[in-house]
Formats: C-alpha cells, sequence, structure tokens
C-alpha cells in the first residue's frame, strides 16, 4: 500500500470518531483536550493517516463517553 493509500481499518476507525466527536458536538481541539491527546492527532486519526494505540482508543473512548468496541465498529469490513 503506497503512502498515498488509506489502510481502510484506519480510515473507518477515523470516520467513527469523527462521527462520535460531531454527534457530541465537540471540536477536534474540545476532544483532544478532554482525552488529553494532541489536536493534530485527533485530526490524523480522523483522517485515516495515524494508527491509533490501544491507550488512545481508550482515551477517546471515555472522552466520548463511549466504549473502545464502539470505536472500532466495522474495521473488519
Amino acid at each position: 500500500m503506497s503512502a498515498k493509500e488509506k489502510n481502510p481499518a484506519l480510515k473507518r476507525f477515523g470516520t467513527n470518531v469523527r462521527a462520535l466527536r460531531e454527534k457530541r458536538e465537540l471540536s477536534q481541539e474540545a476532544l483532544a483536550e478532554i482525552a488529553d491527546l494532541d489536536r493534530t492527532y485527533i485530526g490524523g486519526l480522523e483522517r485515516g493517516e495515524r494508527n491509533a494505540t490501544l491507550g488512545s482508543i481508550l482515551r477517546i473512548a471515555k472522552a466520548l463517553k463511549t466504549s473502545a468496541s464502539e470505536l472500532c465498529e466495522g474495521i473488519d469490513r
């Protein structure tokens, strides 16, 4: 896979994060602050450009008041 092609699982994860963030009416900056992560990291995740660690997934899930499994919904399809 070239650098320009995004991993479908990462893309789906990012789409899930963005959808839940927007549902909670949070900006990337607000989510990053609550999860104690960098805003650019959240942006990279949402675009499918970054591969989240388990720790980051758990922090994002907690910040969004959801589960890690909900964030990962559909990534294996």
